[in-house]
């Protein structure tokens, strides 16, 4: 079981935050918390794991629309809060593992929360995902180093997971400005040499 699964280990509901993006496993995301129902949902979720699910939903407007059962979407755990005088908060977040909405339940907090199931990549053979995984990462660690030496050496090069291959086709996904659609299809997959490819 990876450390992941161990964290929603029991967790049945997540409460949601449809956000027009996606949000990878191993993707650390900064958002602004402003909304009063989102303000209170991120008091709520202290009171648990401090976790939430984050789906794409790309809305017309409509505060009330949100993303259709059988969504896929991102836990999300809060690893740093700032509040604002006002009570809005400046948050990091982290993805933490995928899942699947099942049903939306009928809460008394005025955010959507949702019935989930959480999956990660269908095991694959060493054989078959180590040499497209070795090439990827020789691949990326080259362009990372590239990019650190051409931006003066700021900042620090990624933490590239050499032995983990799921780990690595999140981070090289989360990596490339890809647009929403592709990001989500990479979310969905459930074959690691299928994302790596």
């Amino acid at each position: 079981m990876s450390e992941a699964s161990e964290k929603v280990l029991g967790i049945k509901r997540l409460p949601l935050f449809p956000l027009p993006l996606v949000l990878l496993p191993n993707e650390v995301l900064p958002l602004h918390i402003f909304e009063p129902r989102y303000c209170q949902m991120l008091q709520d979720i202290e009171l648990r794991k401090n976790l939430f699910g984050l789906t794409l939903y790309e809305s017309e407007g409509n505060i009330l629309d949100k993303p259709p059962v059988g969504s896929v979407g991102c836990a999300a755990e809060v690893r740093e809060t700032a509040r604002l005088p006002d009570g809005r908060s400046n948050i990091l977040a982290g993805g933490l593992i995928r899942y699947r909405l099942l049903d939306y339940v009928d809460p008394h907090e005025p955010y959507f929360s949702g019935e989930v199931e959480f999956f990660e990549d269908e095991r694959e053979t060493d054989a078959a995902v180590l040499p497209i995984a070795t090439e990827v990462f020789d691949l990326f660690e080259r362009i990372a180093k590239a990019a650190f030496k051409l931006s003066g050496n700021r900042g620090r090069l990624p933490e590239i997971p050499r032995t983990e291959p799921e780990q690595l086709s999140f981070l090289v996904a989360a990596a490339f400005n890809l647009e929403n659609a592709d990001k989500y299809k990479m979310l969905e997959m459930t074959s690691t040499t299928e994302r790596l490819a």
